[in-house]
């Protein structure tokens, strides 16, 4: 028999702000995660901050506002076990949000064109690329894995099409 996770209000107010985001609804979306982020603290819960600031991110148009959300989740998920992942999810493992937090730092560092940190960043995700699942979430991040390495290398600080701010798909 599969436990069912523990209700968790808070990872579902970020839910529900992240799916204002995804209706156009940016600005309400980011009031209410920053709204939720205060609640939270540095020193909250590691899977709700790194879920809401790896979110808010995505929210954000401007890569350097952007790259500090990021490198928040990122500094999160360091503080994050796979004990307090499986409670939200079943099955679900730290190493798995890393190719995405490193990918989204690559992409920041060059679209302010910083190509050298964003390199080094993209190497780590391509690092871990190991861990993510099988079928189209794992197939979309080693995909724009491998656009923003071939921005990187052509020194190309223009956003994807694929960037959520710029109305494509989620990143992760």
């Amino acid at each position: 028999m599969t436990a069912t996770p523990a209700a968790d209000p808070t990872m579902d107010a970020i839910t529900t702000a992240v799916t204002l985001g995804h209706e156009g609804e940016t600005a309400r979306a980011r009031q209410e995660l920053l709204a939720i982020w205060e609640d939270l603290g540095v020193l909250g819960d590691p899977l709700h901050r790194c879920t809401l600031a790896h979110y808010l991110a995505d929210l954000h148009p401007d890569p350097a506002e952007a790259l500090i959300w990021d490198v928040r989740a990122l500094d999160a998920a360091g503080a994050l076990t796979d004990h307090r992942a499986g409670e939200h999810h079943a099955g679900l493992e730290v190493a798995g949000f890393y190719p995405s937090l490193h990918l989204n730092i690559a992409d920041n560092l060059r679209r302010l064109g910083s190509f050298e940190a964003a390199a080094e960043q993209i190497g780590k995700a391509e690092e871990r690329v190991a861990a993510l699942p099988k079928g189209p979430y794992g197939d979309m991040i080693r995909t724009a894995i491998g656009g923003v390495r071939d921005a990187i290398t052509a020194r190309d600080t223009t956003p994807r099409s694929t960037s959520p701010t710029v109305g494509g798909t989620e990143e992760g």
